[in-house]
């Protein structure tokens, strides 16, 4: 039988019922003046002033789809600013005519700082890879097209081990000291047929049965439209703090943070590999990163790039690549409830942690899709914390678990089953932590993506569907649909937690 996994908790753990500090320091200013009043026995004042403190407590503590009230307000205010200012709405530079350098990323919103670098040549074969530089989060990373043989048919012991594996592959990036992010990312594409076009151009004969030929004909239809490919992509992140100082040591610079990625990819390329039962790992070079980024924003392009390639082999003038000026989108416009790319939307959600825990491969589901021509994704991010501060937020929270269990104690309040389990959580986790285990803080994004002419919010209705019948529950990313489909579709290492020099 497979493992389940539940080790985990809250990000942030409360020392008072729950509470953080600002939370519990803006609560007690708010009920402060209600005692002062009621001790001057000032019975008016102090009852406008509890009524005040009520509205405070709702606006601070009572969730609403994952935030405060006072986040949602915030995250209102700042949206409606960017669209009066026009800041939602994102034209390319080759759309409106004013591309200049075709080697220069033209992405929108949060992908905006992104460039990319060919590094230096490695191998028999000299091959340049892709260095993904984000000037706006300051981080490096490399992304590589992985293989894997799947969970969905494996025994609970295989399943086993490649849980073993993914943890080796984590601890050995924090031992490292370099790498923030671990990022893994799956994308369902819609068969296009395109291949199967191709070798029927090649292969089929002209004076064949013509009932074979339309029977297969017929048949090749039917199954186009229901057949999906699969991508897998892994991406590692490298913040500018933390590579500096060794890239000097390569003789500083781009060569020198180069070399220094080329030693962290030959590391997690070994780790997958091994432990992980990897069947391939290829790091992308920079026109195969292009490809995948557009893709990934119009995956009804493929169909022609295939051609492309094929009409290559015979005539060598053919352009292959995806110059970067043109890989992203020409038109975005980020909506409340939606993201609108080129002729497609697309529509995320976070996926919340059950709190029974889930088994290896439980996100299957969620890459299943509902009607031809729907386009599924996700991503699974594990950011690493560096062992000093892992081992002050593990202190904090077993001593917050300890404190929060005192003070029911004291004021004898019953302890419920949640509180006991988030106590043992706390001291199991710190007992990982000691033996020299790293400390992780994952999370996953998923995405569909539709044509225009399809609704996308039902489209979306579906994907909160999936990803509840695979055990999770789904939380939408209004207001932030942009960052959401960045994060779960195109390969570049992005995160949604993520911060400048962490």
């Amino acid at each position: 039988m497979a493992a389940v996994y539940d080790d985990y908790g809250p990000d942030r753990v409360g020392f008072f019922f729950g509470l953080t500090g600002p939370r519990l320091a803006a609560l007690t200013l708010a009920v402060i003046p209600v005692f002062v009043a009621a001790n001057q026995q000032r019975w008016a004042l102090a009852a406008e002033l509890a009524a005040l403190a009520a509205v405070v407590t709702v606006l601070v503590v009572v969730p609403v789809r994952g935030r405060s009230a006072t986040g949602w307000l915030l995250a209102s205010l700042s949206f409606t600013a960017g669209k009066a200012f026009g800041w939602t709405q994102w034209r390319s530079k080759a759309a409106t005519g004013k591309a200049e350098a075709l080697e220069n990323a033209d992405l929108p919103g949060v992908m905006t700082g992104i460039e990319v670098h060919d590094g230096s040549p490695k191998g028999p074969a000299q091959t340049r890879y892709a260095i993904i530089q984000d000037h706006g989060l300051r981080t490096w990373a490399m992304t590589a097209a992985i293989r894997h043989p799947g969970v969905g048919m494996a025994e609970g012991d295989r399943r086993d081990q490649y849980g073993r594996g993914l943890t080796e592959l984590l601890d050995v990036a924090a031992r490292a000291s370099l790498i923030s992010d671990v990022v893994f990312l799956v994308r369902t594409v819609p068969d296009d047929g395109a291949e199967r076009q191709q070798w029927i151009a090649t292969h089929r004969r002209p004076d064949g049965p013509e009932l074979a030929r339309r029977m297969n004909d017929e048949l090749a239809t039917a199954l186009t439209r229901a057949a999906v490919r699969t991508e897998a992509f892994v991406s590692f992140v490298v913040p500018e703090t933390r590579i500096a100082k060794q890239a000097r040591e390569f003789g500083g610079g781009l060569e020198g943070r180069t070399r220094v990625l080329y030693a962290l990819a030959d590391e997690i390329a070994a780790m997958l590999r091994g432990g992980m039962g990897m069947t391939d790992v290829t790091w992308l070079t920079s026109p195969q990163l292009a490809l995948a980024v557009r893709t990934g924003f119009a995956p009804a392009d493929r169909a022609g790039i295939i051609d492309a390639l094929a009409a290559h082999q015979s005539d060598p003038s053919v352009c292959t690549e995806v110059p970067w000026a043109m890989a992203g989108p020409s038109g975005a416009d980020t909506t409340m409830r939606h993201y609108s790319h080129d002729a497609w939307n697309s529509i995320s959600s976070t996926i919340k942690l059950p709190d029974r825990g889930a088994c290896l491969g439980a996100l299957a589901p969620v890459l299943t899709p509902s009607e031809p021509g729907e386009r599924r994704s996700y991503t699974v991010v594990f950011p690493i914390l560096p062992f000093s501060r892992a081992d002050r937020q593990t202190a904090s929270g077993e001593w917050a678990a300890d404190m929060g269990e005192g003070l029911r104690g004291r004021l004898q309040i019953r302890q419920r089953s949640r509180d006991r389990a988030n106590v043992t959580r706390a001291h199991r986790l710190d007992a990982k932590l000691a033996s020299g285990h790293a400390l992780t803080r994952p999370y996953a994004v998923a995405c569909v993506t539709v044509a225009k002419t399809m609704r996308v919010a039902e489209f979306g209705r579906r994907l909160d569907a999936s990803i509840r019948r695979a055990g999770f529950a789904p939380l939408r990313l209004d207001l932030a649909q942009d960052a959401g489909f960045a994060a779960a579709t195109l390969p570049l290492g992005l995160g949604l937690t993520r911060k400048a020099d962490e």
